[in-house]
């Protein structure tokens, strides 16, 4: 059994964006790129099953062309191997249509890796959608276990875990493969050590795009394509009369005439 992680590099959130007179005018900004904070979670409950079990580990993000810093970090916390997945892939897709290019790279990578384990984190700080791991289990065709805190134990090609959830948790057991995204509880990431880091800076980090993967195109959403609704001819009437009763009796037979009562 092998592990996969998916990760995503997002702006820093302790760090203000530096604005430069052309990003201004551009409406572009410079921020500071680093390993989405929940995924960190993600990546040490990936390298505590590989000390606990012996397995390998795969980092994967999808991102533009270059953008591999959360990669290396992930490398440099000590995940055995890295795999980006150029954005260009889904074409401006949706949620559904990322989830799509995940799945793709974790078959591409299970091919000779026996993935049967998928770690996300509980979302993104970015986005904050927490969609994209269900989306990835659903192409997958495999089980989903969400806001996990305890990864108890494999054995017999099962999974046993603890999920946290409103009033409580529960133990449960599931078979392999499955999803899982796990909460903050899980653990505390590590600090990347001095020869992970530079390890990871010398790292290749393979990059697959569309003539490596199986993406169903068909299915992606993009909301440019939606139309906007014209816009309505609207005309204000003012009701004369002596009293309310008389102007509230003009606006009732003006509703009515028009049907909207």
């Amino acid at each position: 059994m092998n592990v996969a992680v998916l990760i995503k590099q997002t702006p820093d959130t302790a760090e203000l964006p530096k604005v430069t007179v052309a990003e201004a005018e551009s409406g572009e900004l410079q921020a500071t790129m680093v390993i989405n904070p929940w995924d960190e979670f993600a990546v040490e409950e990936a390298i505590d099953l590989s000390d606990r079990f012996g397995c390998e580990t795969v980092a994967i993000s999808l991102g533009r062309e270059g953008e591999t810093d959360a990669l290396k970090h992930a490398l440099a916390m000590g995940v055995d191997s890295a795999v980006h997945v150029n954005e260009s892939v889904i074409d401006g897709g949706d949620e559904w249509a990322t989830a799509g290019a995940l799945a793709a790279a974790v078959k591409k990578v299970g091919e000779g890796e026996d993935v049967e384990l998928v770690l996300a984190g509980k979302m993104s700080v970015d986005g904050n959608s927490g969609v994209i791991y269900a989306g990835v289990a659903c192409k997958l065709g495999w089980d989903l276990l969400v806001n996990v805190t305890r990864i108890v134990d494999i054995v017999d090609g099962n999974l046993i875990a603890e999920q946290a959830f409103e009033g409580g948790q529960e133990t449960v057991e599931v078979p392999l493969p499955v999803v899982i995204s796990v909460a903050k509880e899980i653990n505390e990431p590590r600090y990347p050590s001095f020869m992970g880091i530079r390890k990871a800076s010398r790292a290749t980090i393979p990059s697959l795009g569309r003539d490596e993967l199986e993406i169903d195109s068909s299915s992606t959403t993009r909301w440019t394509d939606l139309n906007k609704p014209e816009p309505e001819d609207v005309q204000v009437r003012i009701f004369e009369g002596a009293t309310v009763e008389e102007k509230a009796a003009q606006l009732a037979d003006a509703l009515m005439a028009e049907k909207v009562i």
